[in-house]
């Protein structure tokens, strides 16, 4: 067995991996460029004035996804807040969730005067566990907010049941998981729920550097959301604002370029899944790591290994060995960041988390959600993934987990 390269051995690589912050990682081409010229061109570059942009966007997310009614937002974001405004929650109101997520699914929470109930997760996926979802819901639940993670389907079949039983809706937070499917033939995700919501920020499969998607069957929630992001103001009757709401409008310039990005979006996951198939193919059954299955079902935004323990063990010998690896992927669960161990809201009310509008005072402390816990200190390690890796680049990152896990198995 070689020596890690994190001990003194030779690494695997040094040459750096493509990554979505150069362009040897990105997909952008002339179309891009001539979409953004044209918007320049045409003097309009707010969309809400004009300009066939945001239409082909919305018109291309309804074709990917067999139907229903997109509406285009700032940022991934401002897509949850309208999806979380849509429904309408009253001041107290539960949605139940995931601690394993980007802040930005529970600032959409807080924002509407919600309160998030913190769901534990799967230990092999980190999506949401049903079981424990179920255990969450209360007499005050409105919604259950699901995050299909780094690109794999949460099991919005269980959690739509349990939304039905309970009478409440499930919004879906895709922002990581385009085109992905918790089952072959099963229709993508965003397409379960009341609302599918999209990114389009830098680090997404597809990018406009911000921008928001939302995607619903529903034609009069897609009218709420609509005016949501334009301040509730119904444009063809009046110069009035029909309730509180803000301004989430996306750009021409943005809407140019995501237009563009997402007619790429089924070649660039497709690109990923191949290799990940590759990859998966080389390492075969690693000592000690647990991948993610089927890949042709997974979007891969990243690849998430779930090792036996010592993550930051093996983020630090795989990144010496030339493959960039980051241990937990966050550095907590969302539940103990001072905006909500602390009730960092609005001023010193500790509003919505107190009572009332709450039922109870609601305090994060740690051990809330114990399995999410230990993936973040333990168990997690995330690496980047990308399209535009070549074989060659698959083999080396192949290499790399084959040679760090039979270090660690030894």
């Amino acid at each position: 067995m070689s020596r890690l390269a994190v001990d003194g051995g030779t690494p695997v690589r040094t040459r750096p991996l493509p990554t979505v912050l150069d362009p040897a990682g990105r997909t952008f081409g002339a179309e891009e460029r001539a979409a953004v010229l044209e918007v320049l061109d045409g003097a309009v570059l707010n969309a809400s004035c004009g300009g066939p942009w945001l239409p082909d966007l919305e018109a291309t997310m309804v074709r990917l996804h067999g139907g229903g009614h997109a509406v285009a937002s700032s940022s991934g974001t401002a897509a949850l807040h309208l999806a979380v405004a849509g429904i309408d929650p009253e001041p107290g109101d539960e949605i139940v969730t995931t601690p394993l997520t980007d802040f930005g699914t529970i600032a959409a929470i807080l924002a509407q005067n919600a309160v998030p109930v913190f769901a534990d997760v799967d230990p092999l996926t980190g999506n949401l566990d049903p079981s424990s979802v179920e255990a969450c819901l209360s007499p005050r639940t409105r919604a259950i907010l699901v995050v299909h993670l780094f690109g794999a389907a949460a099991p919005v079949a269980a959690l739509r049941a349990l939304a039905d039983r309970a009478g409440v809706a499930l919004i879906e937070d895709c922002a990581q998981a385009y085109l992905a499917r918790p089952a072959p033939d099963a229709p993508p995700v965003g397409t379960y729920g009341a609302v599918g919501c999209f990114s389009l920020q830098q680090y997404k499969h597809v990018t406009a550097g911000d921008g928001g998607l939302c995607l619903t069957g529903d034609a009069a929630l897609a009218e709420r959301m609509r005016l949501f992001a334009d301040k509730a103001w119904p444009r063809d009757q009046g110069r009035f604002h029909q309730f509180l709401a803000l301004n989430y409008r996306m750009t021409n310039l943005t809407a140019a370029v995501a237009a563009v990005q997402l007619r790429r979006l089924p070649e660039v996951v497709r690109r990923r899944r191949r290799l990940a198939a590759r990859l998966l193919a080389a390492v075969g059954d690693l000592p000690g790591v647990v991948l993610p299955p089927d890949p042709d079902l997974h979007a891969w935004w990243v690849l998430p290994l779930v090792v036996d323990g010592g993550n930051r063990r093996w983020a630090s010998a795989l990144t010496a060995e030339g493959v960039p690896a980051h241990a937990g992927w966050l550095q907590s669960p969302v539940y103990l960041y001072p905006a909500l161990a602390e009730r960092r809201t609005y001023g010193t009310s500790g509003f919505p988390l107190t009572s009332p509008p709450a039922r109870r005072d609601w305090t994060y402390r740690r051990g809330l959600c114990p399995v999410t816990e230990r993936l973040i200190d333990d168990t997690l390690v995330v690496l980047q993934w990308n399209e535009n890796y070549t074989d060659a680049d698959v083999d080396d990152i192949a290499a790399a987990l084959t040679k760090v896990a039979a270090a660690m198995s030894s």
